[in-house]
C-alpha cells in the first residue's frame, strides 16, 4: 500500500508540474519520433543499411556556346539505372533555367520592395520592365531507337513518360536536343549563372551551370525530388559519370568539370609546357595564360572555333566558365593518397589579388577538408572569378570579391578568401556527401561553413571567424517569425538564412566539437559521418544517429533543441549562499545572506560576499535514514574533511530554454581563478532551475557562468555574483558589432 501512495503522489504532483508549464517536461525525451525510423536501407547506427541503394544517371553531352547571340545549344544522351526496388512508370528531369522564364514563380519579391527613390536596377529586379528571353526550348525527347518519347513540362520540372515501366535492376538511354538564351547575371540578384559583359573590351565571362536538363533525384526516404526550383533551394542530384565536349570561339580558355581529355588541340605548347611544370609545383602557383597572353586574347574575337572535351567519373553534376579574359594559373597539392591541380581563373580586373590568393585559398581547403574527412578524390579544383556571390558544383566553384583600381581592404580581401574556402569545401559538403539541399539546406551549408571556419581560424588566424558568439544577436530575435534549422530552405526568409542554416549549425558543432563531446572524439565522429556517406544521400537522422553511434554520447537532447526548435541560451545565475561548519554553534542565528541576483522592481537587489559567510551546523545522521543498512558513513572524517572548508551553494535558472552544460568560473579572494564543468544532464530532474553544492578551500570572491562565451548565451548581464553595473566583455563584443 505504501508503495501504492507513492506511486500515486509522484503522478499527481507531475501531472500538476505539467498542468502548470507543459514546456517543463521533453527536453531529453528521444528525438526518435521526430526523425525517420531505422530500416533495411538505413540503420539504427546512422550507417548505409544492408539494403540501401540509390539511382544512377550518366550523360555524353555536346553544346556549343553562341557568343554573339549568347544562345548555349546542346545534345545530350542519358543513361538511366534504376537501382530502386520500384518499377518506374515515368521519368522527371531538372529544367532549372526556366526558373527565369517571367512567367514562372516569382522570386524577387523576397528580397526587395518598391520604394521612393529605387534605383533602376532594382526595379528592374522587381518587375522586368525590360523583357528577355530565357528558359530552355526542348527541341526532342527520343529513346536509344530514335522514337520521340512523350513529356510534360510543369515550371523547372520535365515529366517524361514512358512506353514501357522501367523495371528494378533494369536500365534506359534516351536523348534530349535543347537550347536556351544564357541569362546577364546582372539582370538578376542572387544570379548564380549566366555571363557577365565587360563594356570595356567589350568582352565576356560565362559561368553556365544548371545548363542541361539533369535527372532529378529518386529516394528511399523521397521518391522522386521533383521540388520546384526557385533559386534558393539548390539540388538534389544523383552520381554518375561525365563525358562533355564544349564548342566554343577560339580563344576562349575552359575552366570545367573534369580532367581535360584533349589538351594538345585546345592549348599551345607552351601552355602544355607551363601545365606540365605545374604537377611537380607544390610550393606556389604557375601561370598557364599570362596577363599578358590574357590582355592580347581580349583583342582576337575569333571567328572559328575549337572544342574542350572533358571526362568526370562518380560524381553529381558538372558546370564549366569560358572566355577570353581568363587569366590561369595552377598548383600541385599531394594529399595522402594523390595529387590534387589547384587552379584559379580569373579576368585582369581580378588583378594583383587573385593571382596572390586565389590558389593559395584553394590550396587550403584541399588540406584542412582533406585532413577533416577525406582525400579530396578529384584531379582538379578550380576558383572562376566572378562580380559577386560565390557558387559550388563539383571541381568548380564561382566567387565573387575584385579589387578596386588594384586595391582591396583587409576587410573584402578575406571575405572573397572565405569565400574561395567556402565554396571549394561543398565538393565536400554536397558535391560527394550528397545531402537533399533543396529539401535540407543547412546539412550542406552547415556541415561546410562547419568546415570552411575551421580551416579559416587554422590557415588564416588574423581573420574574424565564426564563434558561438557569432550567432547571439540571430538567437535574440524575434521567435514569432523564427524558424527551426529543421525548415526547408525555399520557407525560410532570405535575411534569415545565413544565420539559420550557415552559421547556426556551424554553431552547434562547434559546442559539440570544443564543450560537449570533445575534440578528439567529435573529429573521429564527424569522419566517420563523411566516410559512411560520400558518394550516398545522407538524411539529418542519419547525421544524429552516426554522431550519437560513433562517440557514445547522447545527444538527442541537443538536437532536440538547437536544431527543432527555436529556443536560445540564457542562463541566469539566481541565488548564490555561502556556508561554513561550525559544530560548536548549534542553532546559531545569524543574518541570512542569500543573495538573490534577479533585479527587483526597483532594480537595486544586489549583495555580495562582503558579509562573510552564513555559519551552520552538522548533526548526526539518524538511524531510521538508513533504512535496512547497517553500516555508517564515517560521519568523523566528514566533518574532518569539511573543516574550514567553504560550501557554496549555486543555483542556476533556465531562462531561454535551451538546456546546456554549464560552466562556472571562480575567481578567489587571492586572485586565481577555477573552472567546474557540469554536463547537461545536470537538467534532467528539472529543467527550469538547477542547485549545485561545491566546496572550496579558498574564499570565492566572484562567481561567472559561461565566462568563456562557449554556448551562445543571450543575455550575460544575468551570469554573474555580485552583481556589476558595469558592461561585461561579451556585451562590449556584441555593441561593438
Amino acid at each position: 500500500m505504501r508503495l501504492v501512495l507513492l506511486l500515486l503522489l509522484s503522478t499527481f504532483l507531475s501531472s500538476n508540474l505539467v498542468a502548470q508549464d507543459k514546456s517543463w517536461q521533453g527536453k531529453f525525451e528521444p528525438i526518435d519520433n521526430m526523425i525517420a525510423p531505422p530500416n533495411s536501407f538505413r540503420s539504427a547506427s546512422g550507417a548505409p543499411g544492408k539494403a540501401y541503394w540509390q539511382q544512377r544517371a550518366d550523360y555524353k553531352i555536346k553544346a556549343q556556346l553562341d557568343e554573339k547571340n549568347n544562345i548555349l545549344t546542346g545534345e545530350e544522351t542519358i543513361t538511366y539505372y534504376n537501382n530502386s526496388p520500384d518499377d518506374l512508370s515515368y521519368l522527371w528531369i531538372q529544367l532549372d533555367q526556366n526558373v527565369n522564364r517571367k512567367e514562372n514563380e516569382g522570386f524577387s519579391y523576397t528580397v526587395g520592395n518598391v520604394r521612393n527613390g529605387i534605383d533602376t536596377r532594382s526595379m528592374q529586379i522587381l518587375t522586368r520592365a525590360i523583357d528577355f528571353p530565357a528558359g530552355y526550348t526542348i527541341k526532342s525527347i527520343k529513346d536509344a531507337s530514335g522514337k520521340n518519347l512523350k513529356s510534360f513540362v510543369n515550371n523547372t520540372m520535365m515529366k517524361v513518360i514512358l512506353d514501357a515501366p522501367l523495371k528494378t535492376g533494369e536500365s534506359i538511354s534516351f536523348s534530349i536536343a535543347w537550347s536556351y538564351h544564357i541569362t546577364d547575371r546582372s539582370l538578376f540578384r542572387l544570379s548564380r549563372e549566366g555571363f557577365e559583359y565587360f563594356p570595356e573590351d567589350d568582352n565576356t565571362v560565362y559561368l553556365i551551370a544548371h545548363w542541361f536538363p539533369r535527372m532529378a533525384a529518386y529516394t528511399d526516404t523521397e521518391g522522386w525530388q521533383n521540388q520546384q526550383f526557385q533559386k534558393l533551394g539548390e539540388f538534389a542530384l544523383e552520381f554518375g559519370d561525365y563525358d562533355v565536349e564544349i564548342t566554343v570561339p577560339e580563344d576562349h580558355i575552359v575552366a570545367a568539370t573534369g580532367a581535360l581529355q584533349n589538351p594538345n588541340e585546345v592549348l599551345t605548347k607552351e601552355q602544355m609546357s607551363r601545365m606540365n611544370k605545374a604537377r611537380t609545383s607544390f610550393d606556389k602557383p604557375v601561370l598557364i595564360v599570362t596577363p599578358k597572353e590574357a590582355e592580347a586574347n581580349e583583342k582576337k574575337k575569333a571567328k572559328r572555333t575549337k572544342t574542350w572535351k572533358l571526362k568526370a567519373k562518380n560524381t553529381r553534376d558538372f558546370a564549366f566558365a569560358s572566355s577570353r579574359k581568363f587569366i590561369w594559373d595552377a598548383q600541385a597539392v599531394k594529399l595522402p593518397t594523390n595529387t590534387v591541380m589547384a587552379m584559379s581563373f580569373f579576368p585582369k580586373e581580378g588583378l594583383p589579388v587573385w593571382s596572390e590568393e586565389s590558389t593559395k585559398a584553394v590550396v587550403n581547403a584541399l588540406e584542412v577538408y582533406s585532413e577533416s574527412t577525406f582525400d579530396y578524390p578529384y584531379p582538379v579544383a578550380i576558383s572562376v572569378n566572378t562580380s559577386n556571390i560565390g557558387m559550388e558544383f563539383p571541381m568548380i566553384s564561382f566567387n565573387g570579391g575584385r579589387p578596386r583600381d588594384g586595391k582591396m581592404s583587409e576587410g573584402r580581401k578575406a571575405s572573397m578568401i572565405g569565400t574561395i574556402i567556402h565554396e571549394v569545401g561543398h565538393n565536400w559538403f554536397p558535391m560527394i556527401v550528397s545531402s537533399d539541399e533543396r529539401k535540407w539546406m543547412w546539412m550542406d551549408e552547415g556541415l561546410n561553413t562547419f568546415l570552411h571556419q575551421r580551416t579559416v581560424e587554422e590557415r588564416y588566424p588574423n581573420f574574424n571567424h565564426t564563434t558561438p558568439k557569432s550567432i547571439v544577436p540571430y538567437m535574440s530575435g524575434d521567435k514569432s517569425i523564427m524558424r527551426p534549422i529543421m525548415t526547408t530552405s525555399d520557407s525560410e526568409s532570405l535575411f534569415r538564412i545565413g544565420s539559420n542554416f550557415y552559421q547556426k549549425p556551424t554553431v552547434g558543432l562547434q559546442m559539440l566539437r570544443n564543450s560537449i563531446v570533445g575534440k578528439e572524439l567529435f573529429d573521429q565522429a564527424f569522419k566517420e559521418y563523411a566516410n559512411r556517406w560520400k558518394y550516398k544521400h545522407p538524411n539529418p537522422g542519419d547525421l544524429f544517429r552516426t554522431l550519437e553511434d560513433a562517440t557514445a554520447v547522447d545527444l538527442d537532447w541537443f538536437f532536440r533543441g538547437w536544431f527543432f526548435t527555436t529556443d536560445n541560451v540564457d542562463m541566469e545565475l539566481t541565488n548564490v549562499k555561502w556556508y561554513k561548519i561550525d559544530d560548536n554553534k548549534t542553532n546559531a542565528k545569524i543574518e541570512d545572506r542569500d543573495v538573490d541576483l534577479k533585479i527587483n522592481a526597483e532594480g537595486q537587489n544586489r549583495r555580495d560576499f562582503s558579509g562573510g559567510a552564513e555559519v551552520i551546523s552538522m548533526v548526526a545522521t539518524p538511524d531510521n535514514s538508513y533504512g535496512g543498512f547497517l553500516s555508517r558513513v564515517d560521519e568523523p572524517e566528514i566533518r574532518k574533511q569539511l573543516e574550514g572548508k567553504n560550501i557554496y551553494e549555486v543555483a542556476i535558472k533556465n531562462v531561454g530554454g535551451l538546456v546546456m552544460p554549464v560552466t562556472i568560473e571562480w575567481v578567489y579572494t587571492d586572485g586565481t581563478k577555477e573552472i567546474d564543468r557540469l554536463p547537461a544532464t545536470i537538467w534532467r530532474l528539472n529543467e527550469h532551475e538547477v542547485k549545485k553544492t561545491f566546496v572550496k578551500s579558498k574564499e570565492v570572491k566572484e562567481v561567472n557562468l559561461d565566462p568563456n562565451f562557449e554556448f551562445a548565451d543571450t543575455d550575460t548581464k544575468n551570469n554573474s555574483f555580485p552583481k556589476v553595473d558595469q558592461e561585461s566583455d561579451f556585451d562590449k563584443f556584441k555593441n561593438k558589432n
